[in-house]
């Protein structure tokens, strides 16, 4: 076997092997700038400072990003239904951010209690799963999850707005794991735990609020309160404890980076 041949490049070529050894050998400040951008720590800072931003700031951007949230909710009662035993019929999202899903079976009974007590704690419940993925390293699993539970959704929609919400959550998504750079999908995947955590807590304090000015009568709180001897402002204090709680451990996970 005769030895390998080095190959000697002169001109614009040489300078340009040249400049890319240098730029891969960086030690430059501006080279370790650019690789503690990537670090575990700063993304999940980053990543979470923009999700409670979006959360707290209200307005326009709380409005959009909220239909992630409706999604998951109406998601949350859907395998709920299903879990118990009901015969799902299908799901509608609506432009105001508010969503159904209508499933048939028992009127009554702690599977139709289930049923109405899975949607508030769904967002919480998911982002802290995600949490503890990501905790593992398991960034790709994250994605795989994302896209199930938007077929899902999509197989169960009933109506334009809600197909149309799905579709670009899922092109969104598609995006990012397809057509994105490999260094975007860590960041995305915390952007999504993290706003589902803090998404989670936000819409208790609006249902109890709206209660409050008795513009949620049929909420899912009254309807456990009617199905259940628990008053409607126990199952609201049951929701904010729970999602809360989600937000606690999932911030745990996803900042041990930061510790570390």
């Amino acid at each position: 076997m005769s030895s390998p041949v080095p190959l000697a490049l002169g001109g614009p070529a040489g300078d340009a092997l040249s400049a890319l050894r240098a730029a891969a050998t960086d030690t430059s400040p501006a080279g370790s700038l650019l690789e503690q951008a990537q670090t575990p720590a700063v993304i999940t800072l980053v990543a979470g400072g923009v999700a409670l931003l979006v959360v707290l700031a209200g307005g326009r951007p709380w409005r959009l990003a909220r239909n992630v949230v409706t999604i998951v909710h109406e998601a949350g009662h859907a395998l709920a239904a299903v879990l118990v035993g009901r015969r799902l019929q299908g799901i509608k999202l609506h432009s105001d951010t508010s969503g159904v899903t209508v499933s048939r079976g028992k009127p009554e009974g702690p599977g139709m209690a289930f049923t109405a007590m899975a949607g508030y704690l769904a967002p919480s419940v998911l982002g802290l799963l995600f949490a503890s993925l990501l905790g593992a390293d398991l960034v790709g699993t994250v994605l795989v999850l994302i896209a199930l539970l938007l077929l899902g959704v999509l197989v169960m929609v009933r109506n334009a707005y809600g197909v149309f919400t799905v579709v670009a959550s899922a092109v969104v998504l598609a995006l990012v794991a397809f057509v994105a750079p490999v260094e975007v999908q860590a960041p995305f995947s915390y952007l999504v735990t993290w706003f589902l955590l803090f998404g989670g807590v936000r819409p208790v304090a609006e249902l109890q609020v709206k209660r409050r000015r008795g513009q949620a009568r049929d909420s899912d709180a009254d309807q456990l309160g009617r199905l259940t001897a628990v008053p409607p402002v126990l199952w609201v204090l049951v929701f904010a404890v729970a999602t809360v709680s989600c937000l606690f451990a999932g911030g745990l996970w996803l900042l041990e980076p930061v510790a570390t």
